[in-house]
């Protein structure tokens, strides 16, 4: 759970990511980016901010603007019915973006999971995006994200979005944010 004011807080502050990432956003769409905290109340480790501009059965475009360290906890976008799951490209505009998913272990990675949740985080093959790479994560696969420094701001092309059906490995994840006032 977070706050209101925490809440209108984080959506002014990735509006001001989105404008130094170059990304112009009209006032209606800055009022419909979601800061999703998982459910955890520790936004400034554990979320991500979501302005969705297409959500059709066909496709969806998002862009997500993380904070310094930001980390968006392992989950992955299982199939629903004859649909295979999400498949999600994500290309980095803005910042440095650690990526991990199933592969070989990177040794040192750079990202550095909330010390407390660290056990809910299984896959650690790290590519690095910056301005311009871009990698594509398949259906029912098990991924996880941490920006940089300076934050990130990343495209999110993909098939369908079924993101309330996210499985994520934390038993204390809650997909949709609930704001108290």
């Amino acid at each position: 759970m977070i706050t209101r004011r925490e809440y209108e807080a984080a959506r002014q502050r990735a509006a001001e990511l989105l404008n130094r990432a170059g990304i112009v956003a009209k006032p209606e769409e800055i009022e419909r980016i979601e800061v999703a905290d998982f459910g955890l109340g520790e936004l400034e480790q554990s979320g991500v901010q979501i302005l969705t501009l297409v959500d059709t059965p066909a496709i969806g475009v998002k862009v997500l603007v993380l904070f310094p360290g930001q980390t968006c906890p392992q989950h992955k976008h299982p199939p629903l019915g004859d649909y295979p799951g999400k498949e999600e490209t994500f290309r980095c505009q803005w910042g440095e973006l650690y990526l991990y998913m199933p592969g070989e272990p990177t040794p040192n990675p750079r990202a550095n999971p909330p010390a407390h949740r660290r056990h809910t985080y299984t896959v650690w093959h790290e590519t690095i995006l910056r301005p311009g790479d871009q990698v594509t994560s398949p259906p029912n696969t098990f991924h996880w994200f941490q920006a940089g420094p300076e934050g990130a701001v990343v495209w999110s092309f993909s098939s369908r979005a079924t993101d309330v059906e996210d499985v994520f490995i934390d038993p204390d994840v809650r997909r949709k944010t609930v704001i108290v006032d």
